[in-house]
């Protein structure tokens, strides 16, 4: 197939690897890609964020399949003119994109789905805020209720930073209040057709940016998959799996579809394991970054036939993915100053030596070539991807080779997985 990749980071590098690695003989372009990507697909020099720009591009190619890799695109809605034009697209329409786009959308949708999650209350001023965070409670949660690029949620026992935080974001609309849910976190990806639902396997990712989840939030400092821990809480990986799937992605889909609003592409389920039981935290509407990363290295069956059969709306007809027994574990090299205000332009070293220990490749967040040097473009600028046979095999594999990898002033976790290790 032809192939063409929306986006620009180690998410859709990651897909990009595993699409090729499929020996199926793929053409994949990218739009606009990355250095990294460059190395292994064609770039195109296309504003992923237009919709008549990337149809107008897919038509004269011959692309037989869209991956829209970031949200951005989802909210401008590219998915919706590719497919009024007749491409096979994997990735919402702007409706049903809004499930990311707009956390009280996603309550409402929840809400009418009998779908568990916390409590929320909408402020659209700071003395609603104000009140608001009065009758929940500290922790407070805040979040903005559009696109922040991971930056719109605070969580904290300070009420005055809540309100900053509010003061912040509160003229770009409405916020959301949210009830502090406490527990472990898991990431879950299920696959849809807008029918049918296709769970993948589980992983759990590093939102702060320092050791012992210590630091601001971030878009992701590291991911592992698969979680052993999940067979002392529920019995098993599959029976955690199949209840999320119940109660959560299934009924969210069938709630889109009686909206006319059907959910064709990734449903990624943000959750929360209380003493109450699983909870959603969130939804996005795409792969989740780092936790991609993780996940499809594990994955044994092709991508491809997987994505297309969800473009394509015979997601029933596929094979069931299954997933290796190997652990994969990522760590984020990121950038002096992310993710308040990351340093761009210095020089990345040491790449080749960090490829070349076993198990391990290199995505590429945020790299851009600048004569014969590999520079960097953003706050997350690699991942670090390392699979074995054991999490002590795939941790101590990440971490040497990042070790071999120069960034002036950069920074990554040194426990990514380091819990479950312990916990063997």
């Amino acid at each position: 197939m032809k192939i063409l990749v929306l986006g620009s980071g180690a998410r859709e590098h990651a897909i990009i690897v595993s699409l090729l690695s499929e020996g199926a003989g793929h053409e994949v372009l990218a739009a606009p890609g990355n250095a990294g990507i460059g190395r292994v697909a064609t770039l195109v020099d296309l504003d992923p964020n237009d919709p008549v720009a990337v149809t107008n591009f897919a038509d004269d190619a011959g692309v037989n399949l869209v991956v829209i890799g970031p949200e951005a695109p989802l909210v401008a809605g590219v998915a919706d003119r590719l497919r009024e034009n007749g491409v096979p697209v994997f990735g919402p329409g702007r409706a049903a994109a809004q499930l990311e786009g707009s956390k009280a959308f996603a309550k409402r949708i929840m809400q009418a789905a009998g779908v568990p999650t916390g409590r929320a209350l909408r402020a659209a001023s700071l003395i609603e805020a104000e009140a608001a965070l009065d009758e929940l409670g500290a922790p407070y949660v805040v979040k903005a209720d559009g696109l922040a690029a991971g930056k719109g949620v605070i969580v904290t026992e300070d009420r005055a930073a809540a309100l900053a935080h509010a003061a912040e974001f509160l003229p770009q609309g409405a916020l959301l209040i949210e009830e502090f849910l406490s527990g472990p976190e898991v990431s879950l990806f299920f696959v849809s057709d807008g029918h049918t639902v296709v769970p993948l396997s589980p992983a759990q990712d590093y939102k702060r940016a320092l050791d012992d989840d210590e630091g601001p939030n971030t878009g992701g400092m590291g991911a592992y998959s698969p979680l052993p821990w999940l067979s002392t809480q529920f019995g098993g990986e599959e029976e955690f799996v199949a209840e999320v799937q119940r109660t959560v992605a299934e009924p969210v889909v069938r709630e889109l579809a009686n909206e006319q609003t059907p959910f064709i592409g990734l449903l990624y389920a943000g959750l929360i394991l209380t003493d109450s039981g699983i909870r959603v935290i969130e939804f996005n509407a795409r792969f989740g970054d780092p936790e991609t990363q993780v996940v499809l290295p594990r994955l044994a069956t092709p991508l491809s036939s997987l994505l297309f059969a969800a473009a394509s709306g015979t997601l029933d007809e596929a094979d069931a993915p299954r997933f290796a027994l190997d652990t994969a574990v990522t760590v984020v090299l990121a950038s002096e100053g992310y993710p308040e205000a990351p340093q761009t332009g210095r020089v990345i070293t040491g790449l080749d030596a960090a490829s070349a220990v076993d198990g391990v490749h290199i995505a590429h967040a945020a790299t851009t070539q600048r004569g014969d040097e590999l520079v960097a473009s953003g706050g997350r600028v690699l991942s670090v991807v390392a699979v074995g046979t054991t999490f002590a095999e795939s941790v101590e594999r990440a971490y040497r080779a990042i070790g071999e990898i120069g960034l002036d002033g950069s920074h990554y976790r040194s426990d990514i997985a380091a819990r479950v290790i312990e916990g063997n």
